[in-house]
């Protein structure tokens, strides 16, 4: 008989399995919606439904960058157990949904669960190992950076990822610098790059603690205003990374340090992505 676009439609919609799946799986069964659930479950498609509102706080983060290392890729695959995360099959997975990333430059998360890795798509590949594992599978993150340089840098048994883009470079290889760097982002966790890219709500947050903060001390009202803004240059000073002391060089700032190795270098952008 014939599969009609709204029969895939309605069996995706009970079962939340992809459409070709649901397609394949009612052609199987000659329409009959119950005997294609079956075959999908056997599949592996249903666990992924009934697990859907799991908890996925564990993992691992992947990076690769190109030859001259001026673009890196990031994602970062989310499992539910430690155990699973160190599994080869599962590591095998995200270096494989990793390189589909890096080839086909896809424009988000999305569109990444699109590409195809041989006869599947990321999203079918990532419910067939649900359906093996037992465990919610999910792609947290996916950044894809351009810069002079981008440098990578993973921290605590891979659950910890940062892309350093570096500018004003001068044709070296920064790659020690930017490891530094991408060190100080994962143990400070810096909220923005400089005080000019924090946003305005934290501004004010910050700021009106400030003033609680002094009010509480017992200081006078019309001094409330310059104390808190010199709380909040201080919380700059802590929080955003050009201005955060260096943590193997408390001396100097990152700003600075850059500076020192090679002049007017300085970090244009960066992420940093942790699981669990």
């Amino acid at each position: 008989m014939a599969i009609t676009a709204q029969d895939v439609n309605k069996l995706r919609k009970m079962t939340g399995a992809g459409m070709m799946d649901c397609k394949k799986a009612l052609t199987e069964s000659e329409g009959d919606f119950e005997a294609a659930i079956d075959i999908l479950r056997k599949k592996g498609q249903k666990v992924s439904a009934s697990r859907a509102d799991r908890e996925a706080s564990e993992g691992s983060v992947f990076i690769k960058t190109n030859d001259d290392k001026t673009e890196g890729v990031l994602i970062a695959l989310n499992c539910e157990t430690d155990f699973v995360g160190k599994n080869e099959g599962f590591i095998a997975l995200g270096a494989e949904i990793l390189e589909a990333a890096y080839t086909n430059n896809p424009a988000n998360t999305e569109a990444l669960m699109t590409i195809s890795l041989g006869e599947h798509t990321v999203a079918e590949k990532l419910t067939d190992m649900i359906g093996k594992i037992g465990e919610k599978l999910e792609i947290s993150s996916y950044i894809r950076m351009s810069a002079d340089q981008v440098v990578p840098y993973i921290h605590a048994g891979n659950k910890l990822g940062v892309l350093v883009g570096l500018s004003n470079t001068n044709g070296a290889d920064q790659t020690a610098a930017g490891k530094d760097v991408g060190m100080q982002i994962a143990a400070m966790n810096p909220i923005a790059l400089s005080k000019n890219e924090v946003a305005q709500n934290v501004i004010d947050r910050e700021l009106e603690i400030g003033k609680e903060q002094v009010r509480a001390e017992g200081k006078p009202e019309h001094m409330l205003e310059k104390i808190a803004h010199g709380k909040l240059n201080k919380f700059f000073a802590e929080n955003t990374l050009l201005s955060q002391k260096f943590v193997k060089d408390n001396s100097v700032t990152i700003e600075k340090y850059l500076d020192s190795v090679s002049k007017g270098m300085t970090v244009s952008k960066f992420e940093r992505i942790s699981i669990g």
